[in-house]
């Protein structure tokens, strides 16, 4: 896996790389995590490989969503998804602004937890996300009553705007700025470089 897009060292857990998911050639893999049940929040508990390669074939296609692998170490650790939130998932929903980014992670299950792993994955993905200058707000949209990732959330600079009702989900609408993230870990900024891939317009 060269197709590195973005990396992040963490001074404790080493090194973060997001790169090229392939929809068919890591199915079987995605498979594995989003059936576990501490994915149940993913909603797609009872997916077959078929359906999770299709799944992500369909996001590799969508001009406002795309997903991507994420390493640790060099090996496969977490999955993340970025999208505009404004033509997918919130339409209608919010009242969206110039410069929003819409983002999902999902962590590998692991047999034995790592103390600040998932942590250290939100932030990666983040500061990935602050890499594009045109990035202003990161927006998600988590279920109610996903109080584990709500916490996460909150430490890395998120404030809640509110319930809101989806089809699939009563979910917390939460959105996060650039300063907040910054002044909530202490990142610096990145500068926009060839380590990302361009954003979904």
């Amino acid at each position: 896996m060269t197709d590195v897009l973005h990396r992040r060292v963490d001074d404790r857990l080493g090194e973060f790389a997001l790169c090229a998911l392939d929809p068919d050639a890591h199915a079987a893999l995605l498979h594995r995590w989003v059936t576990h049940p501490k994915a149940a929040f993913w909603l797609m508990q009872d997916a077959d490989v078929a359906r999770v390669a299709e799944e992500y074939r369909r996001i590799a296609a969508h001009p406002h969503h795309d997903a991507f692998l994420g390493l640790h170490d060099g090996r496969p650790a977490f999955l993340a998804e970025r999208y505009d939130p404004a033509r997918v998932e919130l339409v209608g929903l919010y009242d969206a602004a110039d410069g929003d980014v819409g983002m999902h992670f999902l962590c590998a299950p692991a047999d034995t937890p790592v103390h600040g792993f998932t942590h250290a994955v939100i932030t990666t993905v983040m500061t990935w996300l602050f890499a594009d200058p045109a990035t202003r707000r990161v927006v998600v949209e988590p279920d109610v009553r996903n109080t584990a990732v709500h916490a996460l959330n909150a430490a890395v600079g998120f404030t809640v705007v509110g319930r809101i009702a989806k089809p699939e989900k009563d979910a917390l609408l939460s959105v996060c700025t650039r300063a907040q993230f910054e002044a909530a870990t202490g990142a610096a900024h990145t500068p926009p470089a060839a380590t990302r891939g361009d954003l979904p317009t």
